[in-house]
């Protein structure tokens, strides 16, 4: 069962607490003082911790009840503190905060208040139990962190179809993690003693595309002085994961077909079949079934890769998983800066639950590796995440004035503004983020007289 630990020097107020709490699901201990404090901590490991700021031999001052916290936190990172301070004493509960403690009730203690915030202190322990002590299948697959039911049915099809060499197509929005998918399908499979070759069909540009996948003869193009072996090539008894496949232009649609038909290639400038026995695994954030209706991908390709089919739900359809992967990006970051973080404030998570994620996972990687860079306390707040802690998740609707001629200018530039920013300039990435091609990109970035 669970414990909590309460450490309260005034004898009356810690059995009261203690009596008050005894009918909840989970296990009590007390203590007076510091040292015992540490010693229950290292024999029962309580998840969950009340503190109150004035222990002996200062009861009236703060001193010892800071040093209990650096200690509790030393001894176990995770234990959820919650501070319990004078009414008035405001200011060192927020400066416990910042020093890693959970959350703060003030005195004289309210049982019922204290109750919810407990009952959340465990709460945010199981996830971060489920984020590190987990074994693989039961929260993580190869790397990849959920709880949610939508992505544990995205795991069973993963285990079924790393078994056979069915082609996969993954679908879902930028920043889903659709190349983890890729990934953990090769290494359940029984090619993952071979290379994985990640070709991204949308960052090459298209007159270097067929030599890219397929490799070219020394003396094919000006340039060309030695014979060169493609991805496909280097991915034979392994997988080929094409990203990005909407992106792949007709013309290669056709010999990449081919290729799948009959598993045989041509280097540019060659003549001679070569065989390759590679694994398909495609994905993409466009509308394929769009492209077939518009004629910009072909519909037996579309039949060939999609043999199995992986859509990945959009982080804000992930229920409790924002917090989880929080956790588990914050815990990396931070071994990483060798800072020691014990995790985010209240505000923190409620302004993440709040966020909408347009950027999915990545987009929560970001703020989370930024938060570790920018934070100046022990636990991540609002602010430290790029994050508006009164922020709602629903923007306010736009107003715009004058034609609806204009008025669609000014959101088409808005929009195109917005991704190129979200995405750092890469034109590639902003395209596909608000649905169109490069080519059609360019030509919103002239239409707007935007330079990049």
């Amino acid at each position: 069962m669970p414990g909590l630990l309460i450490v309260e020097d005034n004898e009356d107020v810690r059995r009261q607490l203690g009596w008050g709490l005894s009918k909840e699901p989970f296990d009590v201990f007390l203590a007076a003082t510091v040292d015992e404090a540490l010693a229950v901590q290292r024999e029962h490991r309580p998840e969950v911790v009340t503190l109150d700021l004035g222990l002996p031999p200062e009861p009236e001052g703060v001193t010892e009840g800071f040093r209990c916290l650096d200690a509790l936190l030393e001894q176990d990172p995770l234990a959820q503190i919650i501070v319990v301070t004078g009414h008035h004493d405001v200011q060192n509960a927020l400066r416990a905060v910042q020093a890693g403690a959970y959350d703060f009730s003030r005195k004289p203690v309210n049982l019922a208040e204290l109750k919810v915030i407990i009952r959340r202190a465990f709460f945010l322990r199981g996830l971060r139990g489920v984020q590190r002590e987990a074994p693989t299948g039961d929260g993580q697959c190869c790397g990849i962190v959920a709880r949610c039911r939508a992505m544990r049915a995205v795991f069973t099809t993963i285990e079924k179809v790393a078994a056979s060499d069915a082609p996969v197509l993954i679908t879902g929005e930028s920043g889903t993690g659709k190349e983890l998918v890729a990934r953990a399908i090769h290494n359940l499979s029984r090619r993952n003693k071979m290379s994985l070759v990640v070709v991204n069909c949308g960052a090459i540009p298209d007159n270097l595309l067929e030599a890219e996948f397929f490799g070219y003869e020394k003396g094919a193009f000006t340039g060309a002085t030695q014979r060169v072996q493609g991805k496909v090539e280097y991915a034979d008894k392994g997988t080929l994961f094409l990203d990005e496949i909407g992106e792949l232009p007709i013309n290669l649609q056709v010999k990449t077909l081919r290729f799948l038909q009959e598993m045989v290639i041509q280097r540019v400038g060659g003549r001679s079949d070569i065989p390759v026995n590679a694994r398909i695994v495609a994905a993409t954030s466009r509308d394929i079934a769009e492209g077939i209706r518009t004629g910009s991908f072909r519909e037996d390709l579309y039949y060939r890769i999609g043999v199995v089919t992986i859509a990945l739900p959009a982080l804000r359809q992930r229920e409790d998983d924002v917090l989880l992967l929080a956790e588990h990006f914050l815990a990396r970051f931070a071994s990483e800066q060798g800072a020691r973080y014990v995790g985010f404030a209240p505000a923190a998570e409620a302004a993440m639950r709040r966020y909408p994620w347009p950027g999915n996972v990545r987009e929560l990687e970001n703020k989370v590796r930024r938060a570790v860079i920018f934070s100046t306390g022990k636990r991540i707040m609002p602010v430290d995440l790029g994050l508006d802690a009164t922020a709602s998740a629903d923007p306010p609707p736009r107003r715009y004035d004058g034609t609806l001629k204009e008025a669609r200018n000014a959101l088409e530039r808005e929009m195109v503004l917005a991704a190129l920013g979200k995405h750092a300039g890469n034109i590639v990435q902003a395209s596909l983020s608000i649905g169109v091609s490069r080519p059609t990109f360019y030509d919103l970035l002239k239409k707007h007289g935007i330079e990049t």
